[in-house]
């Protein structure tokens, strides 16, 4: 992998016209009501008001072309967009009715063509060192846009466009797109499961497939197609309220391992924040701070050549101070401490343990263990057949912890607060406690019943589930003095404002 370094001294770029706040919903629709110009103008005034904004470097926005738009995008849907400039309200309506969750307003195309234009000015900055990494404030979003469609709220597919050109104009070979919004993006999945040289990353609300976009695509076992198999990489969550421990841990231990291994020129970040607390549609409680640390394990990638391009958000305030979070950690400031429990929920290990066992024959990063079994979700409530179904992955390497040690290499600017969460290490792939093992069929080595016997007898029932996926290894950490405490101690008032860097600590 490319030598690690912080952000660099060329700066941070911020790509922002409030000419893309032009469109807005004509019509009632209450599906669409609740993406509004406000998305964008109170996030940029948030950035401002906090002096984020004035720190950046400011880049010019451009409209993207015709010809930028046909990477993606058939010519025949081009048209379609084009011509929305001269139709009526009515005729809006109409052709709108044609897509799902999708509006259409006379100033969409030239806004549109912003949103990529703008999203092509970062990545062409970025690429050629005019700046270290950036951000781009855009809409209409893009994540979910097909090659002849307009689907949830986006139009043209800016991401997805962003890539297609970093590869043709840049030459670059391998390029990381990371997509944190809360629903699928399955725009950006098709348009690369068939490609190696992009690395498709989403995790989701998913419920079983019940939650929109409710495709069979956006399950944990679809894992690309032909020479594309195992560059798609899908995280479905299967319960509304998962907070910071989850996200982190599935960073650590299934996209942190894949996209080292993968070694990105570029990492694109498809930054909805639909996934952050407050939000009515992700209805999450992963708090501001958790998108600084996500940013912070991801900057040691490509040289710190990330770009994060805005997609969803919808609950204004939580928004704002998300992208105010992302914004800071590009500029380096230090990463504020994670509040709430340092352990992820069952449905989230279980989800972690899934991908993984599907990755196994594609990474040898997942190889250096045994992956374990697949494991039927416990939310699930239909008839869920036999439970298990998949058998071990098998093939040694040397091991992940030289690869986790690479993303954390960053020096702490402070003594850090220990974060223990789940890590696969045990006949399963993860700490599961015996009892859902034996229930899964899976058997335990002597050391396991053991240690689980320990905790069986210091723990009482209610409070055994708390200690699931620790990791033992958090104790060197803090036997040598590297960390602080084990527990969660007290926030400040403001924690994007502290100093101290917490580390999760992997335990491999």
């Amino acid at each position: 992998m490319a030598k690690n370094r912080p952000p660099g001294p060329q700066g941070t770029a911020l790509i922002y016209d409030k000419d893309m706040a032009r469109v807005r919903l004509l019509w009632d629709d209450p599906e669409c009501a609740i993406e509004v110009p406000e998305r964008l103008t109170s996030t940029y005034a948030r950035l401002c008001h906090r002096g984020l904004a004035q720190r950046c470097v400011q880049l010019p926005v451009r409209e993207a072309t015709e010809e930028d738009l046909e990477l993606v995008h058939s010519p025949e849907y081009v048209a379609v967009v084009k011509g929305t400039q001269t139709m009526s309200r009515e005729q809006l309506h109409t052709l709108a009715q044609q897509y799902d969750a999708v509006y259409f307003h006379p100033s969409t195309f030239p806004c549109a063509r912003m949103a990529v234009g703008a999203t092509l000015q970062l990545v062409d900055a970025v690429v050629t060192g005019a700046v270290g990494n950036g951000m781009a404030l855009v809409r209409p979003p893009g994540h979910h846009s097909q090659r002849d469609a307009a689907n949830g709220f986006c139009v043209f597919n800016n991401v997805a466009i962003a890539a297609e050109h970093a590869k043709r104009r840049h030459g670059l070979q391998r390029i990381l797109i990371v997509d944190w919004d809360i629903h699928h993006g399955q725009g950006i999945q098709r348009a690369f499961e068939n490609d190696p040289s992009v690395l498709y990353f989403s995790w989701h609300r998913y419920e079983h497939q019940s939650f929109w976009p409710r495709l069979r695509e956006s399950d944990y076992d679809v894992v690309g197609q032909g020479p594309g198999r195992g560059f798609t990489v899908n995280v479905p969550w299967n319960k509304v309220g998962m907070r910071n421990a989850d996200y982190v841990s599935v960073f650590l231990h299934v996209l942190l391992p894949l996209a080292i291994e993968f070694d990105p020129e570029l990492v694109l970040v498809s930054a909805g924040y639909d996934s952050g607390i407050g939000d009515p549609e992700g209805e999450m409680k992963a708090t501001p701070e958790c998108f600084a640390h996500l940013t912070f394990l991801l900057l040691p990638l490509a040289r710190g050549r990330l770009c994060a391009v805005l997609e969803g958000g919808y609950y204004l305030q939580s928004l704002a101070e998300c992208v105010c979070l992302t914004l800071q950690t590009l500029l380096g400031d230090p990463v504020p401490a994670l509040s709430g429990e340092p352990v992820p929920c069952l449905s989230a290990l279980e989800s972690i343990q899934n991908v993984r066992a599907a990755h196994a024959p594609h990474w040898a990063s997942l190889r250096h263990e045994n992956s374990g079994p697949v494991l039927t979700p416990s939310t699930w409530q239909g008839d869920a057949g036999p439970s298990l179904l998949g058998t071990p992955s098998t093939g040694t390497t040397d091991g992940l912890k030289p690869l986790l040690d690479k993303v954390l290499s960053c020096p702490p600017r402070s003594l850090c607060t220990g974060i223990g969460l789940a890590v696969p290490d045990s006949a399963s792939g993860l700490n599961l406690p015996p009892a859902l093992l034996q229930e899964k069929g899976v058997p335990l080595r002597e050391e396991e019943e053991a240690l689980w016997a320990r905790l069986d007898s210091a723990l009482p029932q209610d409070q055994a589930l708390a200690a699931l996926g620790k990791p033992l290894a958090l104790l060197d950490e803090i036997l040598a003095g590297q960390v602080l405490c084990a527990g969660r101690g007290a926030q400040p008032k403001a924690p994007w404002a502290c100093g101290s860097w917490p580390r999760a600590v992997p335990s491999l």
